[in-house]
């Protein structure tokens, strides 16, 4: 099947008709097509009113993204020091945390965590002028999309196995994987560097109305309404990536689920969503056993 194209119920031929811009969006609410039925309920990014952010706590969000950081080294999402996560702290979402200039994730502390403006041109000209790449993607997508309050952008090892391969699309093979089924965005129109402003918005377009996006030959990129929210995703996207990469390492046929079945786990996530709050809160937990200097 090539990249850019929808699954059918057989899993291997390609709808007749190609998305436009090598995307393959989630499913329009309240429509049915081969990737089942979703409905609002599916939708993870609650588009909540604005007002909704007014009671934001900035020293609670560095101490989230801070242990959002540290939890990405350990589980070996990172890479380098060349990834970015960052979370907003106004209520219309371009003013935002994100790390330091080629700080390693294992270090970052939440009180050297950087303020930026999206609306400010004269960013990359500051002292502390964060990562050219980490700006052109976050600074786009936080100008755009108020409610990507958490905006989390790196390679993990499989995710970025799975987005090398000419059809890198991750199919219902058990609970994990069929969390991002019919509402993961496929990219396959990496258009320059991600230092390149152009690239950014045109990354910041390409997940709008989406939480989940798999970069073809970059990496992946998640949104949430919360830097736990965001966090769970990143978590099971990577961990879904490595069972296909598993699976597809045996050389023997797949088993998916049929589209009903996998539609309905897609929406048994969409009812468990404050799991990810008590995952988050027990990894912090575990953090502050270890090494509670993220809060710092």
């Amino acid at each position: 099947m090539a990249f850019g194209t929808r699954w059918t119920q057989n899993f291997g031929a390609a709808e007749s008709a190609m998305v436009p811009s090598g995307l393959v969006p989630t499913t329009e609410l309240g429509q049915t097509d081969a990737m089942g039925t979703i409905d609002k309920a599916a939708v993870f990014i609650v588009e909540d009113e604005l007002s909704g952010f007014e009671e934001l706590d900035e020293a609670q969000i560095r101490v989230d993204l801070a242990a959002a950081f540290r939890l990405a080294a350990r589980f070996d999402l990172h890479e380098s020091v060349a990834n970015h996560f960052s979370a907003a702290v106004s209520p219309d979402g371009k003013q935002f945390l994100c790390n330091p200039k080629w700080r390693h994730f294992s270090l970052v502390r939440a009180s050297e965590l950087i303020l930026l403006d999206a609306d400010d041109p004269s960013t990359m000209e500051r002292p502390d002028a964060p990562d050219p790449s980490a700006w052109c993607i976050h600074g786009a997508i936080h100008q755009r999309i108020p409610a990507a309050r958490a905006v989390l952008h790196c390679h993990p090892p499989y995710a970025s196995a799975l987005i090398g391969l000419a059809d890198p699309t991750i199919p219902p093979l058990d609970q994990a994987t069929a969390r991002f089924w019919g509402r993961t965005v496929y990219d396959s129109e990496m258009g320059g560097p991600p230092d390149d402003p152009a690239e950014g918005a045109r990354v910041a377009e390409a997940i709008e109305g989406h939480s989940v996006m798999m970069m073809g030959n970059h990496g992946v990129t998640v949104v949430g309404e919360s830097v736990a929210h965001a966090f769970e995703e990143l978590y099971y996207l990577e961990r879904a990536c490595r069972t296909t990469v598993l699976a597809l390492s045996t050389g023997r046929p797949l088993s998916p689920m049929g589209d009903d079945l996998a539609d309905s786990v897609a929406r048994m996530w969409t009812r468990s969503a404050d799991q990810g709050l008590a995952h988050f809160a027990e990894m912090k937990n575990i953090l502050d056993r270890d090494d509670p200097s993220y809060r710092d």
